[in-house]
């Protein structure tokens, strides 16, 4: 891979992979960690990829794995995730308080919720990544909306 090919990846789906990672990290640190870890290893890759999908699709593997990973070291820790939230600039309140809400789930929950709605993956796509079956993506996601649902109704 080029170094300008590599430049063009990395800054298209940047984003995606640094949200994945904070997702299951909930730590900007540690998710800027994997992000570059992933980033590094796209650029070492001979893979050849079918399409943009199946790229994506794989940064998203490598990613999940890294995170895997990362939680096997006794040093991981979590921050506070109105610190992040605040860097985002949500420009309305409902933003901010759903947001707040999903990263409160827990990573099971957490990322199969992300991959749908944020980056519109299906629930056989997320299966794949993930490696779990589909029916427990549409599990996860069930429960995911009603502790949503009532963690909204609280508030």
């Amino acid at each position: 891979m080029s170094k300008e090919d590599f430049a063009v990846l990395a800054e298209k789906y940047m984003d995606t992979i640094y949200r994945v990672a904070y997702s299951w990290t909930k730590n900007s640190d540690d998710a800027n960690d994997v992000t570059q870890d992933v980033l590094i290893q796209l650029y070492k890759t001979t893979k050849e990829f079918e399409s943009d999908s199946h790229l994506k699709n794989w940064l998203i593997r490598v990613t999940v794995n890294q995170c895997k990973m990362l939680f096997r070291s006794l040093w991981s820790k979590m921050e506070d995730i109105g610190e992040y939230a605040n860097t985002l600039g949500f420009e309305e309140e409902s933003h901010l308080d759903l947001f707040q809400a999903v990263m409160n789930l827990d990573k099971k929950y957490r990322v199969p919720i992300l991959l749908f709605y944020y980056e519109g993956y299906s629930t056989a796509e997320i299966a794949s990544i993930l490696g779990i079956p589909e029916k427990t993506v549409s599990t996860r996601l069930f429960r995911a909306k009603v502790k949503l649902k009532d963690y909204l109704k609280e508030e």
